[in-house]
């Protein structure tokens, strides 16, 4: 794939993605949507991809907010036209998406992380909603993720007062997983990432999916939700390969069936 705002390779079962440093910056959120949306389907549907690593978050917000790319989602947004989401694509991915995170990371390239299901971050991060300070809100999800990940009141004072947090009051409250040094940040991800790629692809989805999809149920359907991924999970070729990979002391060799 050749494309003009990010990169994307393959290490084994984990799908990279990261954002160029130096692009077009006239109409770079359109590219950006497209391509991402692009990506996100690919790695949806390779089944020797068994989970997503998203690296360059702050990169991207120095690129969204550039003087030339804000005034065009200005005249946009004076005539009534919501500009594009690229974030329901990452959203939308079924398998595990782990965010690296370093730098400045600001409005949709915060929305866009809180899209993803672990995020890790440089001790010289820091985070923030600044939306109100420009008389708009967030659109892409902004509001109504914060508050499920961080709780209401953190979620309230971070969007109201437009004020960013630091990397370790972004952990404090929840908004990241984990702290690590600017050196040790890819080594950190791409550790996690390989960890679960030793587990079933499967099992990572079904688990992905009770916890996200539980969160909007009662406590009683998200019990019957669980239970029912888990039976599905009993009639997988995977199950059987780690219970006698298992029993024979060997590494399994799932195939994602």
């Amino acid at each position: 794939m050749n494309h003009q705002t990010i990169t994307y390779i393959k290490k084994e079962h984990i799908g990279v993605i990261g954002f160029k440093d130096e692009m077009e910056k006239q109409g770079v959120i359109y590219r950006l949507k497209d391509e991402i949306s692009e990506v996100s389907e690919t790695v949806s549907s390779e089944t020797d991809i068994w989970l997503v690593v998203l690296m360059g978050m702050g990169t991207l917000s120095t690129i969204l907010e550039s003087d030339s790319n804000l005034e065009g989602l200005e005249r946009r947004d004076e005539g009534g036209i919501m500009p594009p989401s690229m974030v329901e694509s990452i959203a939308k991915i079924e398998k595990p998406v782990i965010a690296g995170i370093e730098g400045i990371v600001l409005d949709q390239s915060l929305e866009l992380m809180l899209a993803c299901d672990i995020r890790i971050a440089t001790d010289k991060s820091r985070f923030g909603l600044a939306q109100l300070k420009k008389h708009r809100i967030p659109w892409n999800g902004g509001t109504q993720r914060l508050p499920r990940l961080v709780g209401k009141g953190w979620a309230l004072e971070m969007l109201l007062t437009g004020e960013t947090v630091d990397a370790k009051e972004a952990h404090r409250i929840g908004l990241v997983n984990k702290v690590v040094s600017k050196e040790d940040l890819e080594k950190t991800v791409m550790e996690m990432a390989q960890e679960m790629a030793s587990k079933s692809p499967i099992a990572l989805r079904y688990a992905k999916e009770a916890i996200n999809a539980g969160m909007d149920l009662t406590l009683d359907q998200g019990l019957h939700l669980e239970a029912d991924l888990y039976m599905l999970l009993h009639t997988s070729r995977d199950r059987s390969e780690g219970i006698r990979a298992f029993q024979e002391k060997r590494k399994p060799e799932f195939e994602g069936k």
